[in-house]
């Protein structure tokens, strides 16, 4: 079990206002974008050899692009939480995690983009199918670009706070 690096205060300290671009929320939709943005090219190339029967034959480029993903997500969130924690706001914990698994809603947004813009289906039933698996994929991917974004968080907090001398 890690122990922290410092001994906390138990009373909580008050966070000043925060600017726009603090704001959870705003926060969090920053933090997908540049994940996202980084695998919507091959998303692009994976859906269509799902749902078109094409062959999809780049997995060495794919597996390039996954580790790249891996570090953007994690360089994002970090940069993110060390924003939040000059800002004095010390509830990084959750606001880690949903940082980087917002990639999963940009996700969602581009299969509505591809199956209203690229697909053909027909049907109630393909439909179904097509957004019940998109949905799993999206909440597979928010758990795991969440977990990345929160233990790269972790690991950030807990490095930079042992460096700290109190007297």
């Amino acid at each position: 079990m890690l122990e922290p690096p410092v001994r906390t205060n138990q009373i909580p300290r008050q966070i000043p206002s925060q600017t726009m671009f603090t704001r959870p929320i705003v926060g969090m939709l920053m933090g997908g974008v540049l994940p996202f943005g980084c695998i919507f090219i091959q998303l692009f190339f994976i859906l269509t050899s799902i749902w078109s029967h094409q062959t999809y034959y780049m997995f060495g480029f794919l597996f390039l692009v996954y580790v790249i993903l891996i570090i953007t997500t994690a360089e994002t969130t970090v940069l993110l939480c060390y924003f939040h924690l000059c800002a004095e706001d010390y509830h990084w914990w959750w606001r880690s995690y949903l940082t980087s698994a917002c990639t999963a809603f940009y996700f969602l947004m581009y299969s509505l983009y591809f199956y209203k813009y690229r697909l053909a289906i027909d049907g109630l039933a393909n439909s179904m199918l097509f957004f019940g698996y998109s949905l799993l994929i999206a909440i597979f991917f928010a758990t795991f670009t969440g977990s990345v974004g929160f233990f790269s968080c972790f690991a950030f907090t807990h490095k930079i706070y042992s460096i700290v001398k109190l007297d």
